[in-house]
């Protein structure tokens, strides 16, 4: 992205140094992940969506999506398959037991892309494509989908809306961008909008009397978790107030759900979160919850 683009490389840089700084990186296996294919990207995507963006990949500077804030540059597209192999390698450690859990470290983020549609710093939908993988490769029939970025996944709500096989379980910042998933809402969708200045309270109320009741009696066979760390008290990209020890309260509960029902696997990739301090100590915490090391 720009220069002045809060959806940097920086992300992932302030991630990998606070995991090296805390040496938790020697505990973990780490992998590079292959690009996604096209099969595996129109499993969630329509064909004239996916022409229209690679078509207008420039050979240098940028091409506007909907505004300068979602824009392609010469390298976005194979960024993009690269962050949404990340999630199907995940799939294939998980599935054919090589690992229990799995963090994806990747950009650009994915929860906004909707199956025609590029928005909000997102063009491929990195969970719906590992999700839609599961099923097809590995016939998992029941996945369970938590989103707890500030802002509304609507596009992976727009893939998976009346999907028998995915129940989708999040919270977010209402009103606020992108202005969706309060109305109208899929059977399988279990939204919780909250108010600006949410903390600690409303967030265990949300998972203890909506999500947990509904996450059991859906016993899923895979948890996807789409990792948003801008509920941060302190990222300014919303106005929600969690801080890292309410991320590892909620990871230890979703992984309590893991163990009930799917032999603890969890699938967890980056979206928001872009305050560099506060991302980097939310996911290595967030992190070393997974690792069973807190």
């Amino acid at each position: 992205m720009r220069n002045w683009h809060p959806e940097s490389s920086k992300r992932l840089a302030a991630i990998h140094d606070r995991l090296c700084l805390t040496d938790l990186i020697w505990c973990l296996k780490e992998m590079n992940a292959p690009q996604a294919t096209e099969e595996d990207i129109l499993r969630c995507h329509q064909a004239d969506y996916v022409n229209f963006i690679r078509a207008n990949i420039p050979s240098e500077g940028y091409f506007n999506i909907d505004n300068e804030e979602t824009s392609l540059n010469p390298h976005t597209w194979t960024a993009a398959l690269r962050a949404a192999g990340a999630g199907i390698l995940a799939v294939d450690e998980l599935m054919q037991g090589r690992a229990k859990n799995a963090f994806c470290s990747v950009r650009p983020p994915g929860h906004h892309a909707e199956s025609n549609k590029s928005m909000g710093f997102c063009f491929i939908n990195n969970a719906a494509v590992a999700a839609r993988y599961a099923i097809d490769k590995y016939d998992v029939s029941r996945i369970a989908i938590v989103d707890f970025d500030v802002h509304h996944g609507n596009g992976t709500e727009q893939i998976f809306a009346n999907d028998p096989h995915v129940e989708m379980f999040s919270f977010f910042q209402h009103p606020f961008f992108p202005y969706s998933g309060a109305e109208e809402v899929a059977s399988n969708m279990h939204n919780v909008p909250l108010k600006a200045y949410s903390g600690r309270q409303e967030i265990e109320k949300a998972v203890k009397t909506v999500w947990l009741p509904m996450m059991d009696a859906f016993q899923p066979e895979l948890i996807v978790i789409c990792a948003g760390f801008d509920a941060h008290r302190d990222d300014d990209m919303g106005q929600m107030m969690l801080v890292e020890q309410d991320f590892v309260w909620l990871t230890k509960e979703l992984m309590a759900v893991a163990d009930r029902h799917c032999h603890g696997r969890i699938i967890s990739l980056l979206e928001g979160g872009y305050n560099l301090n506060a991302l980097a100590r939310s996911a290595v915490e967030h992190i070393r919850a997974l690792a069973g090391l807190c």
